[in-house]
């Protein structure tokens, strides 16, 4: 995991994970927010909004929640990426791709943020590296919840 800080309440965030399974797999499971709740314990719970947007609730040990929309700006099953554009408490964009690597999966995560939460944005300054252990520790959540998810057979 990679961070960089950026700007007062800027985050850039790189993360990979390897999966277990084949790719084609992994990249059908991390486009179904709706399943994200039964295998990702920081993602309390999912809202469909539209056709490309989910509205997704997150809390993991800090005790503040993260209210998020997340709008599909890109979907490639064939190149086996994904982008999407976030708004709300986090302004800004997540991506992934997926490669086939070891009999699994290797997926890169790419994260640019910038905190809209007010009290968030208050606390940067003194509280950065505590936000930086939360956003550590939800991804090795996410990590392990999906490896667990995709070999379980609930996946897909």
């Amino acid at each position: 995991m990679v961070f960089e800080k950026k700007s007062d309440a800027e985050y850039s965030f790189r993360s990979e994970w390897w999966l277990p399974t084949p790719p084609e797999r992994v990249f059908d499971a991390i486009v179904d927010l709706e399943s994200y709740p039964r295998w990702w314990p920081d993602v309390q719970s999912v809202r469909q909004l539209d056709d490309d947007t989910a509205q997704i609730v997150c809390r993991s040990w800090l005790p503040y929640r993260i209210v998020i929309a997340m709008r599909r700006e890109q979907q490639d099953a064939a190149g086996l990426r994904v982008r999407v554009r976030l708004s709300g408490d986090l302004d800004g964009m997540l991506a992934g791709a997926i490669r086939a690597e070891d009999g699994g999966s290797r997926l890169e995560i790419r994260q640019h943020v910038q905190v809209r939460k007010p009290l968030l944005r208050r606390l940067d300054v003194v509280a950065r590296p505590f936000f930086r252990a939360n956003h550590a520790w939800m991804m090795r959540r996410g990590r392990h919840g999906l490896a667990g998810y995709l070999v379980s057979g609930d996946a897909g």
